[in-house]
């Protein structure tokens, strides 16, 4: 099933964008993702947060930026049962904190963190708001992949602090390993070491389901959008990663027969 009521503790739940102008970026993903983006409530108390709906459903966030230099950029957020516990598992395991735990009014709490590679990710502990309503559907986040240049840290850390698990599988040539929780795959992990720029640092990619994959690409330019990969062909279906005007990478993916039948 696409909707969702609750998440296991240590399966990404939520992304969210931060935007140097969150009406241009809310504009570009209506436009691409048939999102229907809400004003921002009570913008003193919530910073300009906005929610993006997709059939009513609850999907993604989009906010200004919070800090002078802070990249335009998706983040993943991992769902937990305590944030301030997730955050002394972080620590404990050698991560960064970069937000410390906070309440996000009756919404839940959360805290912003680096593992050791570099990659920025939130936590999230659910209180009114339990993440996404709707996943693995066209629109709807699908799923989240790290880049790093040592998986080898990356898995300790996250086995650590997460408890999940890993599989390392050969895609012709290149290695591809899948997070597990609970013996199900709840994302992806890659060594992009001599594959990108070495300025770019580690980071999540966060995927969004779309119908076609080429028809989508072209969209993204024509709405000031860029590609940056892609697109080919893999098990689960057609992907491309691209960026936002503002220069915010994401992906995209035209989910396969069998990885639909597979999310249920």
């Amino acid at each position: 099933m696409s909707e969702r009521t609750s998440y296991a503790p240590g399966t990404p739940s939520w992304v969210d964008l931060g935007t140097p102008d969150t009406d241009a970026a809310a504009e570009f993903y209506a436009a691409l993702l048939d999102w229907d983006v809400q004003e921002s409530e009570n913008p003193e108390q919530t910073g300009g947060y906005r929610q993006a709906l997709l059939r009513g459903k609850s999907v993604a966030g989009i906010m200004p930026l919070m800090q002078e230099g802070q990249p335009p950029a998706w983040t993943t957020y991992i769902s937990v049962a305590n944030a301030d516990v997730a955050a002394g598992k972080v620590g404990d395991a050698g991560g960064a904190t970069i937000a410390e735990p906070m309440d996000v009014l009756e919404f839940g709490r959360m805290a912003v963190f680096a593992d050791p590679t570099g990659a920025v990710f939130a936590v999230w502990q659910p209180g009114s708001h339990i993440g996404a309503e709707l996943v693995n559907e066209p629109g709807a986040f699908d799923w989240s992949e790290l880049t790093t240049r040592d998986t080898d840290a990356a898995k300790a850390f996250y086995g650590e602090v997460f408890g999940w698990t890993f599989q390392d599988t050969d895609m012709g040539g290149m290695s591809y390993i899948s997070i597990h929780l609970g013996g199900a795959p709840i994302g992806g992990m890659v060594d992009v070491t001599g594959r990108v720029p070495d300025e770019v640092p580690a980071h999540w990619v966060t995927y969004f389901a779309v119908e076609n994959t080429d028809a989508s690409l072209a969209k993204i330019e024509e709405l000031g959008g860029s590609k940056a990969f892609g697109p080919m062909d893999i098990q689960a279906g057609r992907l491309a990663v691209v960026a936002d005007p503002a220069g915010a990478e994401f992906a995209i993916i035209e989910l396969s027969a069998e990885a639909l039948a597979s999310a249920g």
